[in-house]
């Protein structure tokens, strides 16, 4: 677990959405757990104590894929994928851009509704002013790890909120 801590909070880089989006992703098809931080933070989200890296706060944590259920087809879900997703997908599939963009929704003027006559809900057009946004000020990086599950976000971090120890580095800026 040390590793996985050490190299989320001490990534040797971040990548940006161009990166990842480009044909030679550099984010494997592998499983793992991921960081995202963030350049620009929403107005309300408490900074103190997180870890900075590269004038950047860490402040979200996430794995791919989920544990595989006892019975039944265990996820496809990989680290790319996932990455992809969150930059690029919509709220329903993403908890990183439902969270982002219900707190940025005043300042991006965009606003979560449900699509189509079932539950789903998205940003609609809205998701693509979100990708912008992540694209200016969201960066992540991840540790490949074969049972990621095991190396949940909380102990990752070692607080139950995400908050985490401030640990600042001097590291160039991106």
């Amino acid at each position: 677990m040390e590793r996985v801590t050490y190299s989320l909070t001490n990534p040797e880089r971040l990548y940006s959405q161009a990166e990842v989006r480009q044909n030679d992703c550099p984010v494997p098809n592998s499983s793992g757990v991921y960081a995202w931080f963030f350049k620009d933070t929403p107005q309300g989200v408490p900074t103190e104590g997180c870890i900075e890296f590269q004038n950047k706060h860490l402040l979200y944590v996430g794995i791919s894929p989920k544990k595989p259920p006892r019975m039944g087809k265990p996820s496809s879900q990989n680290l790319r994928k996932r990455i992809k997703n969150h930059y690029s997908g919509n709220a329903e599939g993403s908890t990183l851009r439902l969270t982002l963009g219900c707190l940025l929704s005043e300042r991006l003027g965009i606003e979560l509704r449900r699509v189509g006559s079932g539950r789903r809900m998205t940003f609609h057009v809205g998701e693509k002013v979100l990708s912008e946004w992540m694209g200016e000020n969201a960066f992540v990086s991840w540790f490949v790890h074969e049972e990621p599950w095991r190396a949940r976000a909380p102990t990752v971090l070692g607080e139950k909120n995400g908050v985490c120890r401030k640990r600042e580095r001097n590291n160039n800026t991106q």
